[in-house]
C-alpha cells in the first residue's frame, strides 16, 4: 500500500485526469446502458427451451397474459350475439397488431372463460414478446371495442405483470433512486463530519457509480451472459453505499492523523496505509462474495455475479485514488467550513462506554446478541421460497380492481398464470384438451379456432390452472400436466420456467454457501493472521443472513409490516431470487464492518498485546464509523423500496434489515464479546496453516515485528485506553 500511495501522490495530475475522463465518458454512455441490458433468464430446462420455441413461432404465448375482465350489464349473458360481436371486434383489434394473440369465448367457445351465472367473461391477451405485457393502448382499444358493442358493459384490465408494476407502466428510474440515495447520504455525512468534508465521499461515489455503469456497458460486449436491467438499480444504490463507506473510512482516518499532529501530506499517506488496507481487503471479500453467484447455472444470477465483481472493486479503487488527491489539495480548507460544532475524532465517549461494558460482561453481551439473532433465524428457517400470490402484488390501482372483479365473477386466480402447451403436427388439439380437462387442478384448456394458434408444424393449446403456478399454493396442476401431455409436447410459460429456476437455485444454494464461506475464510485467515477470527466471522455472517431472512418472513411472508408500510397483505412466500441474491450481497458486503472493526482491533493488539484493551480501542474508534456507514447504506437501500415491484421491495427490505442487524447486533455486540471470550486464542496461527496461507505464523504473546512508521504508535493511544502496566 505504501508503493500504491506513493504512485498516486506522485502522478496525482494524471490520476485526476483519468478519473475525469472516465466520469465524462460515463455520463455520455449512461443513457445507452439500458439498451444493452436484456430481461429474462437463460437456463437449461425443458420449460426454457419450450419458451424459446414458443417465442419463435407464437410470440409471447409463454408470457403471463393480460386479462380483460368483462362484466356484462344486467340481463345479458356471454351467449348474447352482441357480446360475441364485441369479443370478435376485440379480436380483430388484437390481430391488427403484429404478434399480439388473444383467446376469448368467441374463438374458443370454452365455458372456462365464462363467469358464474354467465354474466361475465374473460379475454386473454398475449404480447408479441415474452416478458412484456401487452401494450396499454392495445388493451384500451380492445376494451373500447367491447363496450361499444355491449353498452353498459364494464371492462377491467389485470394480469401478473400489471399487478407487479402497481398498475403503472414503469417504476422509479435509476436516476431518481440515486438522487434520493445521494440526498440521504449527504445528511448522514454532514452529521458525521460536521463540515464541508461531507461532499468528498459523495464526489467519490458519483465517479464510482458512473464508472460502474461504464463497466457494465463494456461487460455486455465482453460476455455472452445476459445482464438483467435490474443490475442498473443494484449498481446505482449498492455502488453509492459502498463508495461512501470506503471514502468515509479514509476521510475519518485522515482527520484522526491530523488531530494527532501529522501535517496534511503525512495524514494522507498514513490514512492510505492504515485505512487503505481495510478498504482494499473488504472490497476484495465483497467482490468475491458477489462474484460467487456465477456458480449457479441461471443467467440472471450469473449476470448479477459478473456485475458484482466490479461494484466493490471500483468503489474501492476510486476511493483509494480520488480521496487522497482531494484531501491533499482541498481537504484542510473544506474541514474549516463548519456545519456544526466539530467533535473529536478520538474514541467516542458513548462507544468507549459500550466497549467497556462489553469487555466487562462479555457473556451477557454474547447471550443478548445470540438471543436476538436466534429469534430472527428461527423465523428465517420457515422461509417459503415461491412467487408471491397475485393478491399480494398490488395494494390498489386499476389492476387490483380488475383482480377483485375476476374473483367476484367466480374465476380462480390461476387463470392469470396460463400454461401454453405446444403440440407437434399430427396431434389432435381438441382430443388432447379433452383429456387434460379431466385433471383435478385444471380449470380449463382452451383451443382456439384461429390461424394464429395453429401452424403447419404445430399448434398451441392453453391450460388454465385453478391455482397460480409457482406460488406457495400452486397445487399439482404443473406436475399433472407434465404427466398427462403427449411425450413429444412442450410445456412452457413464464411461471413454469420460474418454478424450474427456483428448484435449480434451491439445489445450488449449498454449493454457493460453501464457495463463499471457503473463500471468505481463506482471505480473512490471511488478512487477520488467525484461524479463529475468520471462522467466527463466517459463522456470524451466516447468522446475520439468517436473521435477515427472518425479517423477510416477518414483514412479507406473515405480513407483519408489509400491510402497514405499503398496504400489501401477507405474501405467504418470498420470491425465489431474493434469498440467494440476499445471501450473496450480505455475506460479502456486511464483511466490510467486520474488517473495519477487526483491522483496528488487530492494529491495537499488535501494539499492546492486550486483547481487552485492543477491543476497547477498536470498538471506540470504529463504532461511530460503522454505524454511520451502515446508516448510509440502509437509507440508500430503503429508497429502493419505493419501487412498485414487490420482489424489489423484498430485496431492499432484506438487505436494509440485514445491514442494520449486522452493524448493531453482530459487530457491536457479538464480535467484540466473542473476541474477549476467546482471548489469546484469537491470535493463534499454527505453523502448518501459515505455511498454506504463505504468511508468518503468530503465537499469542509474541512481540510483534516493528516498522519505522509504527515507532510512535503508542503515543497515539489516548491515556484512558492505554494498557495497564500489569497487562
Amino acid at each position: 500500500m505504501e508503493r500504491f500511495a506513493a504512485f498516486v501522490m506522485r502522478h496525482r495530475i494524471w490520476v485526476a485526469l483519468a478519473w475525469v475522463a472516465l466520469t465524462v465518458v460515463g455520463v455520455l454512455m449512461a443513457p445507452h446502458v439500458a439498451g444493452r441490458l436484456k430481461s429474462g433468464t437463460t437456463v437449461n430446462t425443458a420449460s426454457y427451451h419450450a419458451n424459446v420455441a414458443l417465442q419463435k413461432e407464437y410470440g409471447g404465448a409463454g408470457a403471463n397474459p393480460s386479462v380483460l375482465v368483462v362484466d356484462l350489464p344486467k340481463g345479458t349473458t356471454a351467449d348474447n350475439s352482441a357480446v360475441k360481436a364485441g369479443l370478435d371486434a376485440a379480436g380483430k383489434v388484437a390481430v391488427s397488431v403484429p404478434g399480439v394473440r388473444e383467446l376469448s369465448y368467441a374463438n374458443t367457445a370454452d365455458r372456462a372463460l365464462v363467469g358464474t351465472g354467465g354474466t361475465s367473461t374473460l379475454v386473454m391477451v398475449y404480447p408479441p414478446q415474452a416478458g412484456d405485457p401487452a401494450a396499454p393502448q392495445v388493451l384500451d382499444a380492445m376494451s373500447g371495442a367491447i363496450t361499444r358493442a355491449v353498452p353498459g358493459a364494464t371492462v377491467h384490465q389485470t394480469g401478473i405483470e400489471q399487478l407487479s408494476s402497481g398498475g403503472t407502466s414503469s417504476g422509479s428510474s435509476v436516476l431518481t433512486e440515486m438522487l434520493v440515495g445521494v440526498g440521504l447520504a449527504l445528511l448522514v455525512l454532514a452529521w458525521v463530519f460536521g463540515s464541508a468534508l461531507a461532499v468528498l465521499p459523495l464526489l467519490s461515489a458519483i465517479v464510482s457509480v458512473l464508472t460502474m455503469q461504464l463497466a457494465i456497458w463494456g461487460l455486455t460486449y465482453a460476455t455472452n451472459t445476459a445482464i438483467n436491467p435490474s443490475v442498473q438499480f443494484i449498481v446505482a444504490l449498492l455502488g453509492l453505499g459502498l463508495s461512501v463507506d470506503y471514502a468515509l473510512l479514509l476521510v475519518n482516518r485522515w482527520r484522526e492523523e491530523r488531530d494527532q499532529g501529522a501535517d496534511n501530506q503525512q495524514a494522507v499517506l498514513r490514512s492510505l496505509h492504515r485505512a487503505g488496507h481495510s478498504v482494499a481487503f473488504s472490497a476484495l471479500i465483497a467482490s468475491l462474495g458477489l462474484f460467487a453467484l456465477i456458480v449457479v447455472p441461471v443467467s440472471f444470477l450469473q449476470g448479477v455475479g459478473l456485475s458484482g465483481l466490479f461494484i466493490p472493486s471500483i468503489a474501492a479503487l476510486v476511493a483509494l485514488t480520488t480521496i487522497p488527491l482531494l484531501l491533499s489539495t482541498i481537504g484542510p480548507r473544506l474541514d474549516k467550513i463548519r456545519l456544526r460544532r466539530r467533535k473529536s475524532t478520538g474514541p467516542g465517549a458513548m462507544w468507549t462506554r459500550t466497549a467497556r461494558t462489553i469487555v466487562a460482561r462479555p457473556k451477557a453481551a454474547a447471550l443478548l446478541g445470540t438471543a436476538i439473532l436466534g429469534t430472527l433465524c428461527a423465523f428465517g428457517l420457515t422461509l417459503n421460497s415461491a412467487a408471491p400470490a397475485s393478491t399480494s402484488l398490488a395494494a390498489n390501482g386499476p389492476a387490483e380492481q380488475g383482480l377483485l372483479a375476476l374473483q367476484h365473477d367466480g374465476f380462480p386466480t390461476g387463470v392469470l398464470t396460463s400454461v401454453p402447451i405446444q403440440l407437434p403436427a399430427g396431434t389432435d388439439p381438441s382430443a388432447t384438451a379433452a383429456t387434460l380437462r379431466g385433471l383435478p387442478d385444471i380449470h380449463g384448456v382452451l383451443v382456439a379456432d384461429t390461424p394464429s394458434w395453429h401452424h403447419p408444424g404445430s399448434s398451441v393449446i392453453m391450460a388454465l390452472p385453478k391455482s397460480e403456478i409457482g406460488t406457495a399454493h400452486a397445487g399439482s396442476a404443473l406436475s399433472d400436466l407434465r404427466g398427462a401431455v403427449p411425450h413429444n409436447a412442450r410445456i412452457g410459460g413464464n411461471l413454469v420456467q420460474s418454478t424450474d429456476v427456483s428448484h435449480i437455485m434451491s439445489s445450488w444454494f449449498p454449493v454457493l454457501f460453501a464457495v463463499v464461506a471457503l473463500v471468505t475464510f481463506l482471505l480473512l485467515a490471511r488478512g487477520m493472521r488467525s484461524l479463529l477470527l475468520p471462522a467466527k466471522a463466517v459463522a456470524l455472517n451466516l447468522l446475520s443472513v439468517g436473521a435477515a431472512y427472518g425479517v423477510l418472513v416477518i414483514i412479507w411472508q406473515h405480513g407483519w409490516g408489509s400491510q402497514a408500510l405499503w398496504g400489501i397483505p401477507a405474501t405467504g412466500s418470498i420470491s425465489p431470487f431474493v434469498p440467494m441474491l440476499l445471501f450473496g450481497f450480505l455475506f460479502g458486503v456486511s464483511m466490510d464492518y467486520e474488517v473495519f472493526i477487526l483491522a483496528r482491533v488487530r492494529e491495537a493488539y499488535d501494539r499492546t498485546r492486550h486483547t481487552n484493551n485492543a477491543v476497547i480501542e477498536g470498538v471506540s474508534r470504529t463504532g461511530r464509523l460503522v454505524t454511520s456507514a451502515a446508516l448510509i447504506l440502509f437509507l440508500a437501500l430503503l429508497s429502493l423500496s419505493s419501487t412498485p415491484d414487490v420482489t424489489i421491495k423484498m430485496m431492499a427490505t432484506g438487505m436494509a434489515a440485514g445491514i442494520l442487524i449486522d452493524a448493531l447486533v453482530v459487530r457491536t455486540l457479538l464480535t467484540p464479546a466473542l473476541v474477549v471470550l476467546f482471548g489469546k486464542a484469537n491470535w493463534y496461527l499454527p505453523t502448518w496453516a501459515a505455511r498454506l496461507l504463505r504468511i508468518k505464523p503468530t503465537v499469542p504473546g509474541e512481540e510483534p515485528q516493528r516498522h519505522d512508521h509504527d515507532r510512535d504508535d503508542n503515543a497515539l493511544i489516548p491515556a484512558d485506553l492505554r494498557p495497564s502496566a500489569h497487562a
